[in-house]
């Protein structure tokens, strides 16, 4: 069996960028629902970080139409198959959905989306309450899609890495994490896989 080539190097260094910048999004929503004394310096932090995000998709996006990811590997299960396509597709969305929405209610609220100092973005919405009211609703569902989706993903890519130990973990990878990944899919590691595999 061939070894699963690694992704480019640009592909995974925005990968673990993207991941460390949803994470702590993601945390910065929860402190700024639960504390108000916080709330306007989180909310400072968040909206930056949100077109950040949005940025960095749009350029992750077409780094991967000119950059395509290597193939899954070739033992994989269809099912499996279809859910990694599936919650790549979906996180893909999210990425763009949630700062978009968040960046749509701010405008219906008429509140300016602060960059830095007095660097601002546009209104991409109409001033108007009830706008808001639904815009809010759906940002804070899309943001708790995106936290579910984002802990699934995780819990997959330390599966690949620590259960099936194939070559999906060390192709994002970098240094030590990756060499460990890589010895772990060998051939033993392989055919212990399929030996459990046959099992059941």
């Amino acid at each position: 069996m061939a070894q699963h080539r690694p992704f480019p190097l640009f592909s995974r260094i925005l990968h673990w960028i993207m991941a460390a910048a949803i994470l702590a999004m993601l945390f910065i929503g929860i402190g700024m629902v639960s504390s108000v004394s916080v709330y306007h310096t989180l909310l400072s932090i968040h909206r930056p970080l949100g077109i950040l995000i949005l940025v960095l998709a749009a350029i992750r996006l077409v780094n991967r139409l000119f950059n395509p990811p290597p193939p899954l590997p070739d033992g994989m299960p269809g099912w499996q198959r279809a859910t990694a396509e599936g919650s790549h597709v979906l996180l893909y969305a999210l990425m763009f959905a949630v700062p978009l929405v968040g960046w749509a209610m701010l405008s219906a609220a008429s509140y300016p989306i602060v960059l830095y100092g007095s660097l601002q973005l546009p209104p991409i919405a109409p001033h108007n309450a009830t706008l808001f009211a639904i815009l809010r609703e759906t940002h804070t569902v899309l943001a708790l899609l995106l936290f579910v989706t984002f802990l699934a993903h995780l819990a997959a890519a330390l599966t690949h890495a620590l259960i099936f130990r194939d070559d999906v973990f060390p192709s994002m990878a970098f240094g030590i994490a990756r060499e460990a990944g890589a010895a772990g899919s060998g051939p033993q590691a392989r055919a212990g896989a399929a030996a459990a595999s046959a099992e059941h």
